[in-house]
C-alpha cells in the first residue's frame, strides 16, 4: 500500500512540469506564426473584399450568427494585413515569453477573429488550434525559460510542476481530440469491420503526397492493420496519460506512440499543421524525469564552474545578465555582482566589462566573454564558432564598447521589461472556472457525436441516443450552445470520420477572351485540359493547405455560394494584368468528379458544368 501511494501522486499524475510548458509555448508560438505567414501569402485573396469571398457573401448566410470577426469590420488588404502584424507581434511576445498571459490570450482572439472571417479554408489543424490555444490561455507557460523567468522578482523558489483545473482540462481535451475521433469512426464499416479506411484516405488525391502515393500500391490486407491500428491508437492511447501509478513511464509510451503517429500522417498526407501542431501539444505532457534526465548530462564541469559578474550600478547590465542565462539555458548560473569581489571590481574597471569567470578560474571579457558563455549552452553552443570567427569578434567587440559606453541609452531597450513575481498556483476559483467550461465542453462533444448519430439514422429509435438528443434539444440548454459559438469551442472531432472523404476529382475552368480565345483560367502558363492534374500540377494550385481545402469546399455543401465570387476573383485577377482583346469576358465552371471506388472496382469520371460567369457583373462589397 505505501508503495502504491508513492507512486500515486497527484502533482506527478496530473501535473505539467514547467519545462514542458515552455516548449510547449515555444512550439505553439512558432506554429502560429508560420501559420500566419502562410495565409499572408493570400492575404488579399481570402480575407479582402477583392478575393474569394467578400464580407457581403460571407454574411449573407454563411457565417454562424454567434461567430465574431475584428477581420470584418474592413475589408481592404490593408487593414487586414495591420491585423495579421498585430496577430504575428503578439505571437512573438508568447515566443519569448513576455506578458505570456495577456499574449496568449491576443493570439486567441486574433486567431478565432481570423478563422471565422473566412470558415472555408479551415481544415482540422485550425480546430486543434484554436482549443489549444484556449487552454493555454489558463496555464503558466511564461513560468520557465521565458522573459518573464529570467526577471523574476519573487523570493521564493517555483515549483518544478503545477497541478491545475487547467491542466486537467488541457490532458481531457488532449484525449478528446482522439477519443471523440475514433467514436465517430466506429459508425462507419470502413473502419470497422471492413478496415478499408486508410485505402479510402490514400487515394483521395487532394491530400495525396509522394509517400502516401506510394502507401496507395501496398496490399491491401496491409492497409486494414494499419487501419485498424490507427482505430486502436484513437481509442485506447490517450487513457494511457490517465493511468496513476508509474505515471511517467506511461506518459512518455503514450507521447513516442502519437508523435510516431503524426509523423505518419505528416509524410502521408498534405495536412498543413495539424501534424506538427498535434506533436507540439504532446510535449506538453514531458515528464519530470526526462528533464531531470536532460538536465544531469548537460551538468558538466565547464557549466557547474561558470560564473558571471555584473557592475551592480548598471540596470540595464543586471536585465542583460538575467535574460542571458535564461536564453541560453544555463539556469543554475551565479550571477553576482562584481563590487562584492575586489578582485572582479578592480578587472572589471580595468576592462569597462563584465568578467565572466571560467571552471579554470581564467577571465573573460566583453564580446569574447559572450562568446565563451554561449559555448556552453547546451542548445546555441553550434553558434559558438561563428563568434568566435575574427571578422564576427571585432564587430562585436566594439558594438560591446558602444554598449558600454552607453548604458542610459540601451537602457531605454530593457525599460519595458520590468521585474514582476510569478505565480504558478491558481486560486480556487481559476480551478471552478476551468472545470465548468471542461464540462460545457465535454456536453459539446457528446452533443455533436449524438446529433450526427441522429442525422444518419435511416429509421427512429428509442435508445439512450435518442434521449440524450431529446434532452440536449431542450431550450435550457440550447441557450448554452451559444458559449460554445463564442468561444469557438464548438467542437466536433470529425478526423476522416465517419468516413474518409471520396468527393475526389479536380476543377477545369476555361476563360473566354474578347478576342475569342479560350484560355485555363486556373493554370494560365498551361493549355486547357479535361486530364487529371498530375502531383507536381496540383501542389502548384495549392501552394497553402489554405488553398488547399478552399478548393475541396469549392464542391461541397456551400458550393453554389462560393462559386460565383470565385469565379468574379478569377475575371478580376486575369482582366487586372490584361487589356483590350487579351481580357477575360466570360467563365465557365467545370468539375470532373472523381469518386474513389472500392478496392475491387474500376476508377470512374465524370464531367459536370457548374455554371458559368460573365466577367461584366459588378464585383460585390
Amino acid at each position: 500500500m505505501s508503495q502504491f501511494r508513492s507512486q500515486f501522486k497527484l502533482e506527478s499524475f496530473l501535473g505539467f512540469d514547467l519545462r514542458s510548458l515552455a516548449l510547449f509555448r515555444i512550439g505553439l508560438a512558432i506554429i502560429v506564426i508560420l501559420d500566419l505567414i502562410a495565409r499572408a501569402s493570400a492575404l488579399s485573396a481570402h480575407y479582402s473584399d477583392a478575393g474569394v469571398l467578400p464580407r457581403q457573401v460571407l454574411q449573407n448566410g454563411l457565417l454562424h450568427p454567434w461567430y465574431w470577426s475584428f477581420h470584418l469590420l474592413n475589408g481592404q488588404a490593408w487593414a487586414q494585413g495591420v491585423l495579421f502584424a498585430i496577430a504575428i507581434f503578439f505571437a512573438l511576445l508568447l515566443l519569448v515569453g513576455y506578458r505570456t498571459r495577456w499574449a496568449t490570450i491576443a493570439v486567441w482572439a486574433l486567431t478565432v477573429s481570423l478563422h471565422n472571417r473566412n470558415p472555408f479554408l479551415l481544415f482540422a489543424g485550425d480546430d486543434v488550434l484554436r482549443a489549444v490555444l484556449f487552454w493555454a490561455m489558463f496555464l503558466p507557460l511564461g513560468a520557465s525559460y521565458s522573459l518573464e523567468s529570467a526577471l523574476n522578482s519573487s523570493p521564493n523558489p517555483l515549483p518544478k510542476r503545477v497541478v491545475s483545473g487547467a491542466t486537467f482540462a488541457f490532458m481531457v481535451q488532449l484525449c478528446f481530440i482522439y477519443i471523440w475521433s475514433a467514436a465517430f469512426k466506429t459508425k462507419s464499416a470502413i473502419w470497422f469491420p471492413d478496415g478499408n479506411a486508410v485505402y479510402y484516405a490514400l487515394h483521395f488525391d487532394q491530400y495525396a503526397t509522394p509517400f502516401g502515393l506510394w502507401m496507395a500500391t501496398w496490399p491491401l490486407g496491409l492497409q486494414k492493420v494499419l487501419t485498424f491500428g490507427a482505430l486502436l491508437l484513437e481509442w485506447a492511447g490517450p487513457l494511457l496519460i490517465f493511468i496513476p501509478i508509474y505515471s511517467s513511464f506511461f506518459r512518455c509510451i503514450a507521447i513516442v506512440l502519437f508523435i510516431l503517429l503524426h509523423i505518419g500522417f505528416g509524410i502521408s498526407f498534405e495536412i498543413g499543421m495539424f501534424s506538427y501542431l498535434s506533436i507540439v501539444n504532446w510535449t506538453a505532457l514531458i515528464p519530470s524525469e526526462v528533464w531531470d534526465a536532460i538536465a544531469k548530462r548537460w551538468s558538466t564541469p565547464p557549466r557547474q564552474g561558470l560564473a558571471i559578474n555584473y557592475d551592480a550600478d548598471c540596470g540595464f547590465c543586471k536585465k542583460v545578465v538575467h535574460i542571458l542565462r535564461t536564453l541560453l539555458v544555463l539556469t543554475g548560473t551565479p550571477l553576482r555582482k562584481a563590487q562584492d569581489d575586489p578582485a572582479i571590481h578592480e578587472a572589471m574597471l580595468a576592462n569597462n566589462s563584465w568578467v565572466v569567470v571560467d571552471w579554470q578560474g581564467h577571465y573573460h571579457f566583453k564580446f569574447e566573454a559572450i562568446a565563451y558563455i554561449v559555448s556552453l549552452s547546451p542548445i546555441f553552443g553550434f553558434l559558438a564558432p561563428l563568434l568566435r570567427w575574427q571578422p564576427v569578434m571585432a564587430i562585436g567587440t566594439r558594438f560591446y564598447e558602444f554598449i558600454a559606453s552607453n548604458r542610459k541609452l540601451a537602457g531605454k531597450f530593457t525599460r519595458p521589461f520590468k521585474y514582476r513575481p510569478i505565480v504558478v498556483q491558481p486560486k480556487p476559483w481559476f480551478n471552478i472556472v476551468t472545470l465548468g467550461i471542461l464540462l460545457l465542453t465535454t456536453l459539446w462533444n457528446l452533443k455533436g457525436y449524438v446529433d450526427q448519430t441522429v442525422f444518419r439514422r435511416t429509421e427512429p429509435k428509442n435508445d439512450w441516443i435518442a434521449k440524450t438528443h431529446e434532452f440536449f434539444n431542450k431550450k435550457t440548454l440550447q441557450s448554452l450552445n451559444n458559449l460554445g459559438y463564442i468561444t469557438r469551442l464548438d467542437q466536433s472531432w470529425s478526423i476522416f470520420a465517419p468516413n474518409p472523404p471520396r468527393d475526389d476529382g479536380w476543377f477545369v475552368i476555361p476563360g473566354k477572351l474578347r478576342d475569342g480565345s479560350v484560355i485555363n483560367l486556373l493554370a494560365p502558363d498551361r493549355p486547357l485540359t479535361w486530364d487529371k492534374p498530375t502531383l507536381a500540377q496540383r501542389n502548384a494550385l495549392y501552394p497553402t493547405m489554405q488553398w488547399r481545402t478552399y478548393f475541396i469546399n469549392l464542391n461541397r455543401g456551400a458550393a453554389s455560394s462560393l462559386q460565383p465570387a470565385f469565379a468574379r476573383y478569377l475575371c478580376q485577377e486575369w482582366n487586372a494584368h490584361h487589356s483590350g482583346g487579351q481580357t477575360v469576358e466570360q467563365v465557365e465552371v467545370n468539375f470532373v468528379e472523381e469518386t474513389t471506388v472500392p478496392p475491387d472496382q474500376s476508377q470512374t469520371t465524370q464531367k459536370k458544368h457548374l455554371f458559368d460567369q460573365s466577367c461584366e457583373l459588378p464585383h460585390q462589397t
